[in-house]
């Protein structure tokens, strides 16, 4: 039973992990294929970036309604950072300005940072309702913790995206998503595993199971 469900877990991992960043990928291998070998190509700049965007935004409806049917939910953080892809990749397409790509991390971190903070301001976590399955046994002074750290870090994320906006040019900017932004993402998701190691985490789990066990 604990293995069965040590499958479908790891599973459901890989499968959010696919839904959050295939969507991206798809966008930079799009924007790399029709991509001017010239870079002072402004013509043809813009035309990757448009088909760039338009792949990217039926894949991440695709990985929307992948979630929705393999995982049976869509996180509000999902349906957000969907919207937000249809809505500025809109823009991009229609006023052929890559602007709108660029920005859009940079509005997803700052809404990301505002809930939490102000959550935690008032004394609630919001990340404990969107991910407290995958945390069990977590106390409240963690989930507290959790969210802080995690709005500071989109805020850091916010400003880094604009840093790198300004200073890069597209295909450069494009380049950070996946070998600065991910790792920095992967870095700082498992530096916050002692701190909830502290508070709690997987203990619930731990009882459970030996309850589970017969006695000798």
């Amino acid at each position: 039973m604990t293995t069965q469900a040590s499958k479908q877990k790891t599973k459901s991992g890989w499968l959010n992990l696919l839904v959050d960043y295939g969507p991206l990928l798809v966008f930079f291998l799009a924007y790399k294929y029709y991509a001017p070998d010239d870079r002072n190509d402004a013509i043809g700049e813009v035309f990757a970036v448009v088909r760039g965007t338009i792949s990217f935004m039926v894949a991440a409806v695709i990985a929307l309604a992948v979630s929705k049917w393999r995982l049976g939910k869509v996180s509000p953080m999902l349906w957000l950072s969907t919207a937000l892809i249809v809505g500025f990749g809109s823009l991009t397409i229609f006023l052929h300005d890559p602007f709108y790509v660029q920005i859009k991390p940079t509005v997803i971190y700052l809404l990301f940072a505002a809930a939490l903070l102000i959550g935690y301001w008032k004394g609630k976590a919001l990340l404990k309702i969107l991910l407290e399955a995958a945390f069990e046994g977590l106390d409240d002074d963690g989930w507290m913790k959790l969210s802080r750290n995690w709005g500071v870090f989109f805020l850091f994320l916010a400003g880094l995206n604009e840093t790198l906006r300004l200073t890069l040019d597209f295909g450069s900017w494009l380049a950070t998503k996946l070998w600065v932004f991910m790792p920095l993402s992967f870095i700082f998701t498992f530096s916050q595993i002692p701190m909830l190691l502290r508070h709690g985490l997987g203990d619930q789990g731990e009882e459970e199971a030996e309850h589970r066990i017969p006695p000798g």
